[in-house]
């Protein structure tokens, strides 16, 4: 700043009240202010984040914690985060957790060292209370989005998996499919209220669910496609089948193309998150649709526009419902 006051024929404190804009009582002349600007342009000046953090100003920086970056959907999730964030002046400064608590711990204290002005938690951590408990203590604004269920203070914005899984089931039942299968994947958050709306809805219609309809497989393409081998080996094996995630339903749809059977005409598939690639898909993925962009936007409005601050009376715990989108993969149950 005391280079661009001398290049511009002005005080320093001018220079700091244009650069920061900050207004005062004795107002700067627009020929003066625009003098600045370009000086400061000329020279390359870039306010330091970090030292505008030790000083208590805003570092226009969003920290990002997310627990697998390498899924589709978390992907889509950082897109729209960052596209929030710059529409506001933001900043993404982004941490992979590798689903591991101890990296997590690591990262938040990272990014507490960053000075950014708030944290967004992605995926479920409720099998690390440390990171928990650390994150309620922080002095920055926090929130967390696809726990599952909400977080005892700390704001949340989670999406109904119940009313998603009843949609999609509603939709194959219309169908005529009554062996209907599930492919599971690790029993956390959304994942587990998933199966268990699954198992739910199956009871309340009087439907007995043989045994192997239930598939467990990491949230990976390849092993989706073995689940649904093996569903297709059983005795009776489904006629429709819901994936837990959107991964999982393109792994099993190319899992059917190698057992011979075609969708949906031998058998639907339906998957969870809409992620980009399931319009893509032969056939198109019928899936249910995350909200978000909202929820991502609702998150944001919480942690930046003050009331997310820490220590506030204010707690978020946003539920958003997704829709059901058809495509080509669900079909009307064979024979009917």
């Amino acid at each position: 700043m005391r280079d661009i006051a001398e290049a511009a024929g002005v005080s320093q404190s001018t220079v700091s009240r244009v650069l920061s804009g900050t207004e005062s009582a004795i107002p700067i002349a627009p020929a003066t202010r625009a003098r600045v600007m370009a000086v400061s342009g000329r020279l390359g000046y870039r306010p330091n984040p970090l030292a505008r953090g030790l000083r208590g100003a805003s570092t226009m920086l969003l920290g990002v914690i997310v627990r697998e970056i390498t899924d589709p959907f978390f992907a889509g999730a950082i897109d729209a985060i960052s596209e929030e964030a710059r529409a506001r002046g933001y900043n993404v400064v982004l941490g992979h957790a590798h689903g591991r608590a101890d990296e997590a711990i690591a990262l938040r204290a990272v990014l507490e060292t960053r000075h950014v002005d708030a944290i967004m938690l992605l995926g479920d951590t409720s099998e690390q209370p440390r990171l928990l408990e650390d994150l309620r203590e922080t002095h920055v604004p926090v929130v967390a989005l696809w726990q599952g269920t909400a977080l005892p203070h700390i704001g949340s914005v989670n999406v109904d998996n119940r009313a998603g899984v009843t949609a999609a089931l509603d939709h194959l039942w219309d169908l005529g499919h009554r062996d209907v299968a599930f492919i599971a994947g690790r029993s956390l958050g959304d994942i587990h209220e998933r199966q268990a709306t699954f198992v739910d809805y199956l009871a309340q219609r009087g439907i007995l669910l043989p045994d192997g309809y239930i598939q467990h497989a990491p949230n990976d393409p390849a092993e989706a496609a073995l689940a649904l081998a093996r569903l297709m080996s059983l005795s009776r094996p489904p006629t429709a089948v819901l994936a837990s995630t959107d991964v999982q339903a393109i792994g099993a749809l190319h899992g059917a193309y190698r057992e011979g059977r075609r969708v949906p005409e031998d058998v639907s598939i339906v998957g969870f998150d809409d992620i980009s690639l399931s319009s893509c898909t032969v056939p198109a993925l019928t899936t249910i649709r995350m909200p978000l962009v909202e929820m991502v936007a609702a998150a944001i409005r919480f942690v930046l526009d003050e009331d997310g601050a820490p220590g506030g009376e204010t707690e978020l715990a946003l539920v958003l419902r997704p829709s059901l989108v058809v495509r080509g993969s669900s079909g009307p149950a064979p024979g009917r």
